[in-house]
């Protein structure tokens, strides 16, 4: 049986964190050659140290030849994605970084495993398995501690961009643990914080005073208790941050882009990636049925898994899990799942409309629990499967 009385904890990372900016800068590529060519097929990874950005991986166009064009504008994304960030230290500026781009052209054997043919749908782009998590404990259908931990962080990264708090600098981790009382999140145990800080005078007890506001603003009203643990900045000055201060590299933070450890992860890294590897798509659309058949009032918690193989259209297999709270038998939700949306490559990308450049605002904050945007930014967090679901059950 699954306790009702425990505590989850879970942490976030911020914009400026060394990870998360080669993420930035693989997604905003990403995001670049989408805009150029929907059917663009691109893997970019991104390594940051002191002063130096490398950047390697694979781009598949109709027309190569535009690669060699496109090429120029690499530099130009990359220093505007630590600007925005809001990298300008000695050792890691935007301005003055090193730039190292060494993408080239994909591999023809993979095309030719992936793209359509006469006698032959678009296949998956690699194997794997793909996992999507919903639960009734927030309203974004998320659990706590990592929508509440991303929480703190965007809060903070406004206020600092704001220049409200010009004290604070962009690398900041945040840590939640979250008490749950009858299965449901009541109050926050402990709060971890470390945050970069442009002067040097500033003890963790300043930072604490800076940031207590803005956490007490995003959490529940009641989380917060007297008996509630505060390590902010523990282990005292943290004035250099970013890839000055530790290596980044595309693809690091799975667990904190997902679900925060409450729900299981395929292995498969998202960003830099164009939706024809279904690392990213197909987690995507496991999220997005895990999140209709939640919202449906199908099950409190719902976790659904995919897996494909590189070259194969249809998905290997379709497994729902309701942990004991569903309303509906999971066999019975399997099923309904493959009638109510298309889980070939192809299918997912035209149903969430995944080919446009909407990637670059996932790279930070989560990729799950976000609000739908306008321009089809977050597609997979709409609920727009409920009915569709209930008809075919």
């Amino acid at each position: 049986m699954a306790r009702d009385n425990y505590t989850f904890t879970s942490e976030s990372v911020s914009e400026g964190h060394p990870d998360k900016v080669c993420d930035r800068i693989s997604d905003a590529i990403l995001d670049a050659f989408l805009g150029e060519e929907p059917e663009a097929r691109v893997a970019a990874e991104t390594f940051a140290t002191t002063n130096r950005v490398v950047i390697g991986g694979e781009v598949g166009l109709r027309d190569q030849a535009k690669l060699t064009e496109y090429m120029g504008r690499i530099d130009e994304i990359a220093r505007a994605c630590i600007r925005d960030i809001g990298y300008e230290q000695e050792k890691f500026h935007w301005k003055t970084c090193e730039i190292t781009n060494l993408l080239h052209e994909q591999s023809a054997h993979i095309a030719q495993g992936v793209n359509a043919s006469d006698n032959k749908d678009e296949g998956a782009g690699d194997q794997g398995i793909m996992f999507g998590y919903a639960t009734t404990e927030t309203p974004a259908l998320m659990p706590a501690p990592i929508q509440y931990a991303h929480a703190i962080l965007r809060r903070l990264a406004e206020v600092r961009k704001s220049g409200q708090e010009p004290a604070l600098g962009p690398d900041a981790k945040s840590q939640l643990s979250v008490v749950y009382e009858g299965g449901k999140p009541v109050r926050v145990s402990s709060v971890v914080l470390s945050t970069q800080h442009l002067d040097e005078d500033l003890t963790s007890d300043d930072i604490r005073a800076i940031v207590s506001p803005y956490i007490h603003e995003v959490l529940p009203d009641g989380w917060l208790t007297a008996e509630t643990e505060w390590h902010v900045n523990p282990t005292g000055k943290f004035v250099i941050g970013g890839p000055d201060g530790d290596a980044g590299l595309t693809g690091r933070k799975i667990i904190v882009d997902t679900y925060g450890g409450a729900a299981p992860h395929g292995g498969g890294a998202f960003s830099g990636k164009d939706p024809t590897k279904v690392d990213r798509s197909a987690a995507y659309a496991a999220r997005y049925l895990a999140k209709n058949v939640v919202a449906a009032g199908m099950a409190d918690r719902c976790t659904i898994q995919l897996s494909y193989a590189i070259g194969v259209s249809k998905p290997l297999s379709i497994y729902a899990d309701t942990h004991g709270t569903g309303e509906v038998e999971p066999a019975a939700i399997e099923k309904a799942l493959s009638r109510v949306m298309d889980l070939s490559p192809r299918g997912i990308r035209q149903h969430l409309q995944l080919n446009k450049p909407i990637y670059q605002r996932t790279a930070a904050y989560g990729h799950f629990g976000r609000e739908p945007d306008a321009d089809g930014g977050f597609s997979w967090e709409r609920t727009d499967l409920v009915e569709a679901l209930k008809r075919a059950i």
